[in-house]
């Protein structure tokens, strides 16, 4: 069977690069001819920049956000409330909130959230540690910064559930965030505004 790339190297690139997430196999074809009109030095320096980021890279061992440690700059930081935890899906999250400014407390990734239709349960996720975390006491207030969707409502439920007896306050984002909405995409005023406001569960 014939191939439409001149090319197997070519072929096998493009096959690579279609794997990531958003890019079909006319975008991958676009960046690998990129990448090979591009001087050898700098797509070298791209290819040692993400095997060192897949060899390297930690996830912070308190709160499971990426770190160059194992412990990230934000739980480390003495600057930051460590009273104060926000529980949000992922990394991108985390990310989304620090851009507001509004928050100077500390995060808890939980990598997920619960979502029986795609086999997502809460022990696929890190609900246990940040059960831990609290009680380890010191903590004051648990925020849910999860997206307001039916997923994200059912995993802040669980989790309420399984912190209520530990005598601290638990609240989630006021709905300035509207319901289905993704906070990777929300504005910075309007997801600051839902920190401030933020309403207990």
């Amino acid at each position: 069977m014939l191939t439409q790339y001149p090319s197997r190297l070519l072929e096998r690139a493009v096959g690579e690069m279609s794997k990531l997430p958003g890019v079909g196999r006319k975008t991958a074809l676009r960046l690998v001819l990129h990448l090979l009109r591009k001087e050898r030095s700098e797509v070298m320096a791209l290819t040692e920049a993400l095997a060192t980021l897949r060899n390297e890279v930690h996830y912070c061992k308190c709160c499971h956000n990426i770190s160059d440690t194992e412990l990230c700059d934000i739980c480390s930081s003495p600057r930051r409330d460590h009273s104060l935890i926000c529980v949000v899906e992922n990394v991108q999250n985390v990310m989304a909130v620090e851009a507001t400014g509004q928050y100077q407390g500390l995060y808890h990734v939980l990598g997920g959230v619960i979502s029986p239709i795609d086999g997502i349960g809460p022990s696929d996720l890190e609900i246990e540690s940040l059960v831990e975390r609290v009680g380890a006491g010191g903590v004051e207030e648990v925020i849910f910064a999860l997206n307001p969707t039916m997923e994200g409502d059912t995993t802040n439920f669980y989790i309420s559930r399984r912190l209520r007896d530990y005598g601290i306050k638990l609240s989630t984002l006021a709905r300035g965030v509207s319901v289905g909405d993704d906070l990777e995409y929300t504005d910075e005023v309007t997801l600051g505004r839902s920190l401030i406001n933020r309403v207990p569960i």
